[in-house]
Parts: structure tokens; sequence; C-alpha cells
């Protein structure tokens, strides 16, 4: 989650209200060199708060392996029907990327020295690794460079804004790889379109899907305002 500073909130102060600690926002904020002092207008990533972005409440979510980190995609078929073919990069194509991974813990997933895991953030909680995912697959797909790669969702909505490569789309005109970020709550999600199932979107990332709230690479309809679709053109 990605939260803009306020006149009067301290470290001490954010830490309790979202349910995590000093350290952890240090440790995930390296920018801060003082915990006693933060700017007001800046940009904080809040660690110890999830994601939240289950599986929409309508339709039938896609979900394949379980929850031991399965590199596997299970019962998933992709893309679905009726999306046309995906945006590629000179390294390929970022939804093929994510699919290679379905089903893998983002936690097991930082650990591996090699593509999408090598290029995620190592310390990023790993209840909130939506745009950290997202970033290692466009970045591994040519489309994004490792300077462009964040772990905070506005952030790299940002990056891909003044990106001459990518312009913003509708919802309807999206082509599997595309990132969709989202509004949840008081923070945001990052996932990147899949196709469409029975009339519905379809979005891979990576979700709050396991039993602890961490997150697992899975796919499924959501059913959260949508901010902007950014689709890649280079």
């Amino acid at each position: 989650m990605s939260y803009r500073i306020q006149s009067g909130d301290t470290l001490s102060g954010l830490a309790k209200r979202y349910g995590t600690s000093v350290d952890a926002l240090m440790k995930a904020n390296p920018q801060i060199q003082n915990k006693d002092l933060i700017y007001t207008g800046k940009s904080l990533n809040i660690p110890g708060s999830r994601d939240s972005f289950e599986p929409g409440t309508q339709g039938q979510g896609v979900r394949g392996g379980g929850s031991g980190g399965s590199s596997g995609a299970g019962n998933v078929t992709a893309p679905p029907g009726g999306a046309g073919p995906g945006t590629r990069g000179p390294g390929g194509s970022p939804f093929d990327i994510a699919m290679s991974h379905m089903g893998k813990n983002a936690g097991s997933l930082k650990l591996e020295t090699t593509g999408v895991g090598a290029d995620m953030e190592d310390w990023v909680p790993n209840n909130v690794n939506c745009a950290n995912f997202v970033s290692a697959c466009l970045e591994q797909a040519g489309q994004i460079k490792d300077s462009q790669h964040s772990a905070s969702v506005m952030t790299l909505q940002g990056n891909l804004d003044r990106d001459p490569n990518f312009k913003r789309v509708d919802l309807k005109d999206a082509k599997p790889g595309d990132v969709v970020c989202m509004k949840v709550g008081s923070g945001q999600h990052v996932v990147m379109f899949a196709g469409w199932k029975d009339g519905k979107a379809q979005f891979i990332g990576s979700n709050n899907v396991n039993s602890d709230g961490s997150q697992r690479i899975s796919m499924s309809s959501m059913n959260y305002p949508i901010m902007s679709v950014h689709q890649y053109q280079g």
C-alpha cells in the first residue's frame, strides 16, 4: 500500500494505525534516514497492511496451484477467449512470463536468482508484492527498465504514464499483459489483464489468496474500480 504523508503524521503513529512497526516502515522506505523526520506530501510504502485483493465476488475466479508455492499452473487455461493477442516486448510477453509463475508464493519467487524472482525487490513484505511482481514481469519482457521498477502501485503507474512506449486504454481495448491499476479502499492494487471469461475480465498478478494473508501468483476476476490500464506500444 502507498500512503501520502499528512501534516502531523509520525512513523510511530502510522505503524500503530496500520498494524506494523517503525523498523518495518524504515526497511520498506530506505529513503528515510531518520525515523523522527518524515515530510508531508511524500509517499510512504506501508508494509504492515495487506494488498487485500481477494478474487471478485461475481463470476468464478481462476486460480492455480496450492498455497505451498507450486510452480505449476494447476487447472488454469489461458488466456481466456476473446482477448486477442497479448502485448510483447523485446524479451517476450509479460502475460506469458506471469503465467509461467502461476501458483508460486511471492515469498518463494523472490528467492529465485534468475528471471522474475531476481528482478523482484527482496525487502517487500510477502503480503504487498503486487507492484513488485508486475514490475519484474515487465522488466523480463523488456518493456521497462530496472530504474522504472517499483514496489509502489502509484509510482509504477506514474512511471508508465511518463513512458512514451505506454498509453492508457479502456478496459474493453485491453490485451493480455496490459497493466491494470485498481483502487481498493484506501489503497491500490496492480495486476495484468489476462482476457475475458464468461463476459468478465480476468486478471493475473500477486494476490492475497493464501490463508495467512500472504500473496500467491493467481488469476481471477476482480470487482474493484479501475484507475488505469496501460498498454505497451513499443
